[in-house]
């Protein structure tokens, strides 16, 4: 008996060993993948530390088949997780994609950006001489621009293009979200249909002229005149797309209630944003905080472990951190206890803490309500939602007329 139980002692010890060789196998060549070191000697392991500041980051980027995404890289989703182990809390702040961000300059001159650009901004640095970009290629640029805004030091990042969202959810089996309203969207972009024409070639053959710098006004005032129908799509191109060209969005529609989810769906449903019940940046960011904590209820109950290599073969290409190896063990040892996590969502939007304005190129820009580049206010109001403080509520500031787009001569 004894024997027995010896041999079956080693079978199950070579098992395990063979299970600890592989898994470090798989886990060492998904790291050689993803992982951005944005140092050189990697991010310390900080003894006793119980709060960190993540950034995820969401972009269109490059799917299976080489095709490239319209602005690969301008950054859809943008969100930093605060999360408090000692507390058992994540606190989600979203950032609207207007914001507009002062950068850091060679020159010291002035250089503002959408924080949507950001990323793109550090990857293609040739292309931004004035902008001081310590560290090219990474998301280090991005994490000090949405310091600047919210007052917290990012200690590291984790980006996903839409390909690996899409795969992640479907390696799950789906996702269940309760939709808090129902919605319809009848603008959300088709993919590979950025470009399509939509049976109006001969239309746009003819005022495709009118978009390039140098254009004869006086012809274009001829054409318009004699044929009105011209100038009506002409405008529509700019400012009514999907009138000019339906055939590049596809009608989305979301009911109210528990609704399972694909990863194409759920795709859609974080992304989606010209609804009129539902829509706008800052509806899509209340969504997409309400998705990760569908996400997480999702991995407790289908538990992370059973699923980590398939997971981490199908989204490999797609995924990219500065989160060590040392370090994501620490944080998947928290994720046994993920039912205890309490979650904490902030969402900015020009009815309280940001205002509407333009650019001095006339583009839609979000800035702090207390004005310009003056974040104090944001800064006071994250941190007392970390801390879980009621402030007691400060006077709106008098607000100067938004000023109207103005294009540089």
């Amino acid at each position: 008996m004894n024997l027995m139980i010896k041999k079956l002692l080693i079978i199950v010890l070579a098992f395990i060993g063979v299970y600890m060789a592989y898994f470090t196998l798989q886990t060492a060549d998904f790291y050689k993948t993803i992982y951005k070191n944005k140092n050189g000697n990697g991010t310390p392991i900080v003894k006793n530390k119980t709060e960190y500041n993540i950034l995820l980051l969401g972009f269109g980027g490059i799917d299976d088949n080489g095709k490239v995404h319209e602005g690969p890289y301008l950054t859809d989703s943008l969100m930093i997780a605060h999360i408090d182990i000692k507390k058992n809390t994540v606190t989600l702040v979203s950032l609207p994609r207007d914001i507009w961000v002062k950068l850091p300059t060679k020159t010291k001159e002035v250089f503002h950006s959408k924080i949507n650009s950001v990323y793109q901004i550090a990857l293609n640095s040739t292309n931004y001489p004035a902008v001081d970009i310590r560290k090219p290629g990474t998301a280090d640029l991005l994490a000090k621009a949405v310091q600047t805004i919210t007052g917290l030091p990012i200690d590291n990042y984790v980006a996903v293009d839409f390909a690996g969202f899409e795969k992640a959810i479907d390696s799950l089996g789906g996702v269940d979200v309760d939709v808090q309203k129902t919605f319809d969207d009848y603008e959300y972009p088709l993919a590979d249909k950025e470009k399509e024409l939509c049976g109006k070639e001969a239309e746009f053959e003819q005022v495709k002229k009118f978009m390039e710098p140098g254009f004869n006004e006086e012809e274009k005032k001829k054409l318009f005149s004699e044929k009105p129908e011209l100038e009506k799509f002409f405008k529509d191109i700019t400012e009514e797309p999907k009138d000019a060209f339906p055939c590049r969005y596809e009608h989305l529609h979301f009911d109210k209630g528990m609704t399972h989810m694909d990863g194409a769906t759920a795709l859609k449903y974080v992304r989606s944003r010209h609804s009129l019940q539902d829509g706008t940046d800052f509806g899509r960011g209340a969504r997409q905080q309400q998705f990760v904590k569908a996400l997480k209820n999702k991995l407790i109950s289908v538990g992370i472990v059973t699923r980590v290599f398939s997971l981490m073969n199908e989204v490999k290409t797609h995924v990219e951190t500065d989160v060590s190896i040392d370090q994501m063990k620490k944080f998947l040892s928290e994720a046994a206890d993920a039912a205890k996590y309490r979650f904490i969502g902030i969402h900015m939007s020009d009815s309280d803490y940001l205002r509407s304005s333009f650019s001095d190129y006339g583009g839609y820009i979000l800035i702090p309500r207390m004005g310009e580049d003056n974040w104090k206010e944001v800064h006071s109001v994250i941190s007392n939602a970390i801390l879980e403080i009621t402030p007691t509520p400060s006077p709106m500031p008098t607000r100067k007329a938004t000023p109207s787009p103005q294009k540089k001569k």
